[in-house]
């Protein structure tokens, strides 16, 4: 398709008002203090609201982001739902329930579940349906995420686990908008690591009974806890900065004719990862903390990082029209995701 776009019209989020802060974590878990603030990068997180459900918070999530982009809800095509698999109802597509509730009622809607790479997979997929569907102009990725529920703070295996938060997220993209477009998109995925952070009673390998519940069982856990450290450290960074470069790769040509490369990055839109993480990340790039957001004040929200990154690089002046940013994400499974938007008219 000659001269096909894809740009982001509008952005949306929604997050709770339950706050676990930093001393909290640490009473919770043993933990000092100072390591849940300086080590995992915990100011406070938002938390599950009992009173808000997954997919309700992508309802908010996205009527926000209809309201910003001024667009009739009858206008959108296909409905992507990032909500989370832990939501109201099991064996339930929460996308169709989300098209229905902000009055999409012309679209399709599916579920899409790639952990915390989702909403760059999710851009991957919406410009791919419109590239092979002539009639798929509008596209709504939203969801919620309530995954701090399956945060056991006894079990200091799962430490890199306790920044998760909940919250929600959302965008519109429209084919040909003049404005955000989304370029380069690349995701790995290492299976051997599929089955090393499980909830071990939660499915039909073992049901959540009570007795099950009540020995930690309905809780995020490790599996071969040190081998499978030994090889995310071994291929975690490498696969990040892979896509990274796959991405821009895709990008196709700058106005001068060249390639795209990381030394076009103007902001790092990356998940919530410890300091340390997010510092050699930046270093790797060859970029500043001014380049990038930390989200240490409001938590993980799994896959919604990548869109809260851009609500927040906007109102702190990090991100601003004519930047190359760059969306980097992973998910435990485990999978690594990099996209490419040129952020402001294109």
């Amino acid at each position: 398709m000659t001269g096909f776009a894809m740009g982001i019209v509008a952005t949306g989020h929604f997050l709770p008002e339950t706050i676990m802060s930093a001393s909290e974590i640490a009473e919770a878990s043993g933990l000092p203090e100072w390591v849940v603030r300086e080590k995992l990068g915990i100011e406070r997180k938002h938390v599950t609201d009992p009173s808000i459900h997954p997919n309700e918070m992508g309802v908010k999530a996205a009527t926000e982001a209809i309201a910003k982009a001024g667009i009739d809800p009858l206008d959108i095509d296909v409905v992507l739902c990032t909500t989370e698999e832990w939501k109201e109802y099991n064996l339930w597509t929460a996308g169709i329930d989300l098209a229905w509730e902000v009055g999409a009622r012309n679209a399709w809607g599916m579920d899409m579940h790639m952990r915390c790479a989702t909403t760059v997979a999710a851009l991957k997929l919406a410009k791919s349906l419109m590239r092979e569907d002539d009639s798929i102009n509008t596209v709504l990725i939203a969801g919620g995420y309530t995954i701090a529920d399956f945060i056991d703070f006894s079990n200091r295996a799962t430490s890199f686990l306790f920044n998760i938060g909940a919250g929600a997220g959302a965008l519109i993209v429209k084919r040909d908008w003049p404005e955000n477009h989304v370029l380069g998109t690349h995701l790995i995925s290492d299976g051997s690591l599929s089955r090393n952070v499980i909830v071990p009673a939660s499915g039909t390998v073992e049901f959540p009974t009570r007795e099950a519940i009540d020995d930690g069982k309905f809780a995020f856990n490790i599996v071969e806890h040190e081998a499978m450290r030994e090889r995310l450290n071994d291929v975690s960074m490498k696969n990040w900065l892979e896509c990274i470069d796959a991405a821009l790769a895709k990008s196709g040509a700058k106005p001068d004719g060249t390639a795209y490369t990381r030394e076009d990055i103007d902001y790092v839109n990356v998940l919530l990862i410890k300091p340390s993480a997010h510092k050699y990340l930046l270093d790797e790039l060859g970029k500043t903390e001014e380049q990038a957001v930390y989200l240490g004040s409001i938590g993980h929200i799994g896959e919604q990082d990548t869109i809260i990154s851009m609500i927040e690089g906007e109102k702190q002046g990090k991100l601003k029209p004519g930047d190359i940013m760059v969306m980097v994400g992973a998910g435990i499974g485990y999978v690594w995701s990099a996209g490419v938007v040129k952020w402001g008219p294109a």
